[in-house]
Order: C-alpha cells, then sequence, then structure tokens
C-alpha cells in the first residue's frame, strides 16, 4: 500500500482543480505519508482525513484514506470510502472494486467478495490485478465444489489417517495419480486446521515438482490466510528453490526476495500467543497507550522469539512475561512506568518482570535502540 499511496498523492496534488486550497491539501498528504513511512498509522489516517476535508470531491484523496484505514483494520469504513470513490466520484479507479473484495474476503462475507472481484474483472478485464481475480474468483468455485463432500473435520481426519498409516512413496503415487487426493490436499490449505495446514506443507515440500510449486505460489499469494501459515508457505517455496514469491503487502501485489526470509521459522506456540494477548489486553485496559504501541509490543514480542529461536523460553507463567514485554516497551519509549507497577498489574513478583525482561533485553539490545531513536529524535530526523 506504500507504493499506492505515494502514487495517489502526487497524483492528488498534480490533480486538484480546487486551487484556493491545493497547497493546504498537499501539505496534508505530506505530513500523512512521512507518519506513515514512520509507522505511525493514527497520525497518517488523521492528516490524510484532513486532505479529505480540505478537497472532499478528489477522489485521490479518499483512495488515501480508504487504504490507511484497510491498513488499521477498520475495513468496513474503508469499503465505505471505496464505495464512495466508485459510486459518486470516479467510476474509472477500477482498483477500488478489486480492494473491495479483499476487505469483504478478510470480513468472511464471501459472496460480496466475489461480487466485487467480477465487477473488477468487467470493468478492467486486463488490469494489473486481473490475473489475481481470476484466481481468487476460481477458488471460490473450487470451494462450492468441495461444499458437496464431507466436512472438513471429516476431511481432515481423512488426510490425517493417509499421511499417518501411507510411506512416502504411496503418498507419492496417490498424488500423481488421484485425482481427489490432490484437491483434499489443495483444499485443506485453505478449509483445513492449522495443525493439518502445517502437515500438508510439509507434504508439498517433501513431494517438490511443479505441480507443488505452482500450489505453493497461489497460496502465499492468497490475502486471506494467516501471516503465520504464510510464512510456513514461503518457507517450502525457499526451501524447493524458489528464489523470489508474490504476496500481498497492504492491499499490492508484491514480489519479494524469498534469500530476505531466515532459514527456520518457529512454529507459533499457544503461551507465545497467550503472552501478547495478556500483555495487550493489558494496555488496552490501562487506556494509556494508542494503536502504535500495540504494534510496538508486538513486534518487539515477535522480534524476540524470532531472535531466540529455537532456544525459546520456558513459559511457567504467561503473566510473568506479559509484565516483561510491557516493561520492554515503556524502556524502549522511555516512559513514566516501573516493574513495581507492573508487578501490581499483572500479579506477579517484581524478580520474574526483571528477570523476563533481561532476556529480552539480551537477545533485542532494546536499550541502545531506543537511545538510538532519542538521538535521531533530538536531531531532527523525526518530523511531527
Amino acid at each position: 500500500m506504500k507504493n499506492t499511496i505515494q502514487k495517489k498523492a502526487c497524483a492528488a496534488a498534480k490533480e486538484s482543480n480546487v486551487v484556493p486550497f491545493e497547497q493546504d491539501a498537499t501539505f496534508y498528504l505530506e505530513k500523512g505519508m512521512r507518519h506513515y513511512q514512520k509507522n505511525r498509522l493514527n497520525k497518517a489516517l488523521l492528516y490524510f482525513q484532513k486532505a479529505v476535508n480540505v478537497e472532499p470531491d478528489n477522489p485521490f484523496n479518499h483512495y488515501n484514506l480508504a487504504c490507511m484505514l484497510s491498513k488499521l483494520g477498520q475495513l468496513r469504513e474503508a469499503n465505505r470510502v471505496f464505495l464512495h470513490i466508485i459510486n459518486k466520484l470516479d467510476h474509472n479507479m477500477t482498483e477500488c472494486y478489486f480492494l473491495l473484495a479483499v476487505n469483504y474476503g478478510l470480513l468472511e462475507e464471501m459472496e460480496k467478495s466475489r461480487e466485487f472481484l467480477r465487477h473488477y474483472l468487467q470493468a478492467a478485464p486486463e488490469g494489473e490485478m486481473a490475473l489475481e481475480a481470476k484466481e481468487l474468483l476460481q477458488a471460490f468455485e473450487e470451494d462450492e465444489e468441495w461444499g458437496q463432500l464431507p466436512s472438513y473435520s471429516e476431511r481432515d481426519l481423512y488426510l490425517e489417517g493417509i499421511l499417518e498409516a501411507a510411506t512416502f512413496e504411496e503418498i507419492c503415487f496417490l498424488f500423481s495419480s488421484n485425482k481427489e487426493f490432490r484437491r483434499a490436499l489443495n483444499n485443506s490449505l485453505y478449509n483445513g486446521s492449522d495443525d493439518m495446514i502445517e502437515k500438508v506443507l510439509a507434504v508439498y515440500e517433501k513431494i517438490g515438482g511443479d505441480t507443488a510449486l505452482q500450489v505453493l505460489r497461489k497460496y502465499v499469494a492468497n490475502p486471506w490466510i494467516k501471516e503465520r501459515l504464510r510464512q510456513l508457505g514461503l518457507m517450502t517455496l525457499k526451501n524447493l528453490g524458489e528464489k523470489k514469491a508474490r504476496i500481498f503487502i497492504n492491499g499490492e501485489l508484491t514480489e519479494i526476495d524469498l534469500s530476505q526470509y531466515p532459514l527456520h521459522i518457529p512454529n507459533w506456540r499457544p503461551e507465545w500467543q497467550q503472552v501478547m494477548e495478556c500483555t495487550i489486553n493489558n494496555m488496552r485496559h490501562s487506556n494509556c497507550y494508542d494503536e502504535g504501541f500495540i504494534l510496538d509490543v508486538q513486534a518487539i514480542w515477535h522480534d524476540f522469539i524470532n531472535t531466540v529461536f529455537p532456544e525459546t523460553p520456558r513459559i511457567a507463567k504467561v503473566e510473568a512475561w506479559a509484565a516483561a514485554l510491557e516493561y520492554s516497551l515503556a524502556r524502549f519509549h522511555f516512559l513514566n512506568l516501573t516493574q513495581k507497577d507492573l508487578a501490581a498489574e499483572y500479579g506477579v513478583s517484581r524478580a520474574s518482570i526483571s528477570i523476563n525482561y533481561q532476556k529480552i533485553e539480551k537477545a533485542l539490545n532494546l536499550s541502545e535502540k531506543a537511545y538510538q531513536n532519542m538521538f535521531s529524535y533530538l536531531n531532527g530526523d523525526y518530523e511531527e
């Protein structure tokens, strides 16, 4: 979405016909882009909204706003803006149809998603996203065919029975000779449990070949799969020798270099998720943090797990690690929050917070990064 917003912001600055306010709108767009590039999403949203208020008839201003709302997960509001663009401002901005389809898919309103994919292909049959729209429609049709077959859980049991009982040679034979088995594997990537999806990805990695690569390329490009599972799919492609892959990043299909991905991506464990959820719940309850801090604490925890993997710590008490994680965030941003305060909030000892914080600090060196950020701020590198 970054490139999209930049292009649309430039176009808005050049094509605006509202002369008295042109400079103000451009100012807001530029400020919004700066905050977006520094991951200050709520501030970026504020400035994009101001650009809309100044030039309400400029469709590009609305487009930037809708993309930012999508980025923040405000999908229904984003769709309202996309529809306003198409219906009231500029029906030729056909990319809005595709982004509407993606957002409705994320909202699990698949009939509306399919409707807007068709609108997009009708309006822009040779558009930049035409191939992806056709593939997504094909996936819908495959799901309809599977709707007449046993339930997802029964399919999982069917596949588990085969994958556990059959030898690798037998699985390869089924894959090459049995169309229904190939369809079962492919469908489980999208409709199976997380555990089943991991097993299916392992099967594709063992089998390899052009058919497996084609399935995996399509899988990682799907905008509606979980990010952890997408990462596992990308790792599978990399292990099979792929150099590049295309994935959706903030509403745009983008080619990435797989050499930039780590050699090992840990399977996300339930206790790791519990730590992050416990931390976020406490932060939201305190009403002292905006969404930028929520994103930062998630990034710190993900970075920590990926950095120490496979030597990840045993999570004996979720609250103790959650308190240490929030304390790490506070130290990184120089917030006035003590271990004593957090010990009372989480119901744990100060000693347990200190021990766990030191493990995070040792892995990520957050204190040094925090001072580097502070020096950058004092030197004027950050613009408010």
